[in-house]
């Protein structure tokens, strides 16, 4: 079987952690490198959840990069009510002894990009900053990334503000330059990754598997339970581990071709991902898919899969 090549760029925190472990047991992917980048919590705590999770899964192989440690115009906000002052929640797991990389992620990205001579997927589940940043400083990456899988935006609503996302919303100008950029975005926003979620019965099952990798789920979700039973949500959405499982199945997902344009200027539609997909009105550039359908017992299977396998 031939293995598709897969960059992952991270703001690690606890739904990242999720699709870190998913990726990492998906055969049908190689993870030829991830990056790290501020978002849910410092880049410091991402640059080391990143590296801690792939040594708690037995990857340290997968090389770890850091990115940028702050958007590229706005002040950074992260979402330490949900992922806690390290990003997991407050569990801690064992430091990697693997060798601290040193090279920048956007460096390492496109190194990377040229390899794989235009066939690299890259699955960004943070903002889109160390991408921006990429397009802008290699500007012919555009011709060596085959497409960007996505999380963050929403073509409907928000979950930082009425309608924004929070991935696209901490950094609203690199989501407007990497949807600029001409590269194909397949976009996971809230419209499909709220669909993606565990329920009550499948997050105890997972706590109970009694491995690292489950204790560290158990350990790590306890903020977000919280939030969840504020907005009476019953289900433990895996956001980013959406563009992941897709990467390997993409057959498991409803997309639907449409042209994405972002709100930089507003103040109370700043971030917002404005599509055209329920409009008369077609922009003229379309390069894009917005997701809004799972079949979300064949990815609950997997993530359980997943941790029940470590």
């Amino acid at each position: 079987m031939k293995k598709i090549p897969v960059w992952i760029d991270t703001d690690t925190g606890v739904d990242d952690a999720v699709a870190l472990v998913t990726a990492t047991h998906l055969e049908e992917l190689n993870i030829v490198g991830v990056s790290a980048v501020s978002g849910n919590t410092s880049l410091e705590n991402a640059f080391r959840n990143a590296r801690d999770v792939l040594a708690l899964v037995g990857r340290k192989d997968i090389k770890v990069y850091p990115g940028s440690d702050r958007p590229l115009v706005v002040p950074l906000r992260t979402a330490a009510h949900v992922h806690g002052q390290n990003g997991l929640g407050g569990a801690e797991i064992p430091l990697s002894d693997a060798p601290l990389e040193t090279m920048k992620a956007w460096d390492a990205l496109y190194e990377a990009a040229k390899e794989y001579k235009g066939e690299l997927v890259v699955c960004p589940i943070g903002p889109l900053t160390n991408i921006a940043i990429t397009i802008a400083k290699h500007p012919d990456i555009v011709d060596y990334i085959k497409e960007i899988n996505m999380m963050g935006g929403a073509a409907d609503g928000g979950n930082i503000t009425p309608c924004a996302e929070f991935n696209v919303y901490v950094d609203p100008h690199a989501a407007e330059n990497v949807f600029k950029s001409g590269i194909p975005v397949n976009m996971f926003g809230l419209d499909v990754t709220l669909k993606a979620y565990l329920d009550d019965d499948d997050i105890a099952e997972i706590s109970s598997y009694g491995n690292p990798v489950s204790d560290l789920f158990r350990d790590s979700n306890h903020l977000i339970y919280e939030v969840r039973e504020r907005l009476h949500f019953s289900g433990l959405a895996e956001h980013d581990s959406c563009p992941i499982v897709y990467t390997a199945h993409p057959d498991w997902f409803e997309g639907h071709k449409c042209g994405i344009f972002l709100e930089t200027q507003g103040t109370i539609t700043l971030g917002k991902t404005v599509t055209d997909l329920w409009t008369d009105f077609k922009y003229k550039d379309r390069h894009c898919q917005v997701f809004l359908d799972l079949q979300r017992d064949k990815f609950m299977n997997l993530i359980k899969e997943a941790y029940r396998s470590h």
